[in-house]
């Protein structure tokens, strides 16, 4: 092989008059390096998919379900609800910020214990992923399995989500905190809250979180060799 770049590199440098069918010929003798990927089974293809998946949404259930899992991370923090934002913004303003701070916290303390409810549905997401879901997922882009994840668990995730949200909203204090900032911006004059559906704002910034911490564990699986932590991972994306 050293021999054959030797003499293309020559041929380029002194811009030698090589015939046509030059390279093709000194190419024949050649072995061809066999692609890896097309090598693999259909089974061992579709084994480290679900390996993948696994190892990913584990670890991202662990990191958004433990204490500032959703607090201490800015990309899926939960803040208060951009369609309500004036009370915030006139709480704030009027001494009353440790209350909308609290409430916050309360809406992402929820998040967090809510979050150990994906882990079963993600892993009968997994048993269900066929072989062309597999081969799609493989031959995508860095967040094929999470996008996959999304389109076939979103609706079962929510439904599961929401009464844990709103239980652990009560248990954490979402609800008195709640009540307790909007009491407070209605006693301001001429100021009046509307009615808005927590729940299903904290569900829906709970399950964005989840899954973008999962997309961000597909993408070390997909490019971080380190991250592929057991061989069937390594023979899969190991390329």
């Amino acid at each position: 092989m050293r021999k054959l770049s030797i003499i293309v590199i020559l041929c380029l440098f002194l811009a030698a008059p090589c015939e046509a069918g030059f390279l093709d010929d000194l190419l024949k003798g050649v072995p061809t390096v066999p692609d890896e990927r097309e090598e693999l089974g259909e089974g061992t293809i579709v084994d480290g998919l679900r390996e993948a998946l696994s190892v990913a949404t584990r670890k991202a259930v662990d990191k958004v379900s433990a204490v500032d899992g959703y607090l201490g991370n800015p990309e899926i923090k939960i803040p208060f609800p951009e369609k309500i934002r004036t009370v915030a913004d006139v709480l704030g303003k009027v001494g009353f910020q440790r209350q909308v701070d609290e409430f916050v916290l309360s809406m992402n303390r929820a998040a967090e214990r809510a979050a150990t409810e994906a882990a079963p549905i993600f892993i009968d997401a997994v048993r269900e992923m066929t072989i062309q879901d597999a081969r799609g997922i493989l031959n995508g882009g860095d967040t094929a399995a999470t996008e996959y994840f999304r389109e076939k668990t979103f609706d079962r995730l929510y439904a599961a989500f929401k009464p844990r949200v709103s239980e652990s909203m009560d248990s954490v204090g979402v609800t008195q905190s709640y009540k307790a900032v909007m009491d407070r911006y209605s006693s301001i004059p001429l100021m009046s809250a509307k009615d808005y559906d927590l729940d299903h704002y904290v569900t829906e910034k709970s399950l964005g979180g989840l899954f973008y911490m999962l997309g961000e564990e597909e993408k070390k699986i997909r490019t971080d060799p380190a991250a592929r932590v057991t061989e069937l991972l390594r023979k899969v994306f190991g390329r």
